[in-house]
């Protein structure tokens, strides 16, 4: 059956992205990274409050705290509340920065945070910078500030998402043209076993999530198209977009049945827009910072970790950012 796509906000992004449902105000945040703004869109009134910052907005979460969004900057990861616009505290600083940048990023089913970087493509004016991919870095951040590598020589890192039973987890190199699985230990919040996932297929692979299935929505720039692929890996639906570069999707509304999907501004009409189309199958509730949700509290399956660990950052009493960056650097 063909999908209908609206046009949900015609908000003219440079680079829409990094979008979340808060399912408390029914409300969409997402971030424009060359202009350095969050939006926020009420779809009951169809209202948009944006805000500007100093520097690139990448990636939005929820956190244990409904009224602050845990916010993805080009150079740090922050506690913000947007009722009065005040960083609260600052949870994470990129090392490699200004060189690196925070890319996609989402929290896991235990309530820590993953998070990609990828060279500094942005200039002071938010200006696109031609760059060769790679020095990428996987992270994860937990609540108690302990931050650990686990994946390297990324080209960009897109694509941070975990299956409903939180066995697998997915994660994607779009200059590489691939999606990864792992197993996911939800015990530990360890992940291994890579293998691929979806590989060479039409466009690249860019953000995505999952609904209530299994099967990943992942969004595909050049291809102009969201694609829905099972747990085998084989792309079941194909919904072509009115922009070519559609960059991330997530689950909204009161049923957590409507996809809303974020793009770039391009030669498109209606590029740079929130798009939106209605699913038979919903989404999964979203995950919050600092707060497990009820899959991880299930008995768990075992796993090996084996990651590169940072001293934790975000508190007075542990080191300092160019510390835990040193340590990264040595591996």
């Amino acid at each position: 059956m063909t999908k209908t796509v609206k046009c949900a906000v015609p908000a003219g992004d440079r680079c829409g992205e990094g979008s979340v449902w808060h399912d408390l105000e029914q409300a969409l945040y997402w971030v424009d990274i060359n202009r350095f703004l969050i939006h926020r869109f009420d779809p009951a009134t169809e209202n948009v409050r944006t805000w500007q910052f100093a520097e690139p907005v990448t990636a939005l979460n929820l956190t244990a705290d409904p009224n602050v969004l845990l916010v993805a900057f080009a150079s740090r990861i922050a506690l913000w509340k947007p009722s009065t616009n005040a960083i609260q505290r600052e949870i994470y600083r990129v090392p490699t920065s200004p060189r690196m940048r925070c890319n996609d990023a989402r929290v896991d089913p235990r309530g820590s945070l993953w998070m990609g970087t990828m060279l500094n493509n942005v200039g002071p004016d938010g200006e696109d910078l031609e760059l060769d991919w790679k020095d990428g870095v996987l992270y994860r951040i937990d609540p108690d500030g302990q931050v650990s590598e686990w994946k390297r020589n990324i080209g960009i890192a897109n694509t941070v998402a975990w299956s409903p039973d939180a066995s697998t987890f997915y994660f994607a190199d779009t200059p590489a043209n691939v999606i990864y699985a792992y197993d996911y230990d939800i015990s530990t919040g360890a992940i291994s076993r890579e293998r691929p996932f979806l590989t060479n297929q039409p466009g690249r692979p860019d953000g995505s999530v999952t609904d209530a299935e299994g099967y990943l929505w992942n969004a595909r720039p050049g291809d102009g198209s969201v694609v829905r692929i099972s747990p085998a890996g084989v792309i079941t639906e194909r919904v072509p977009l009115p922009c070519s570069r559609p960059t991330t999707c997530i689950f909204g509304g009161p049923d957590l049945r409507t996809l809303f999907i974020a793009s770039i501004r391009s030669e498109h009409r209606l590029s740079g827009s929130i798009f939106s189309l209605q699913t038979e199958v919903p989404g999964l509730p979203p995950t919050r910072f600092g707060a497990k949700t009820a899959t991880a509290m299930t008995p768990p399956r075992p796993c090996q970790p084996h990651p590169k660990r940072h001293a934790p950052t975000g508190s007075r009493t542990q080191p300092d950012a160019p510390t835990a960056g040193k340590a990264a650097r040595r591996r």
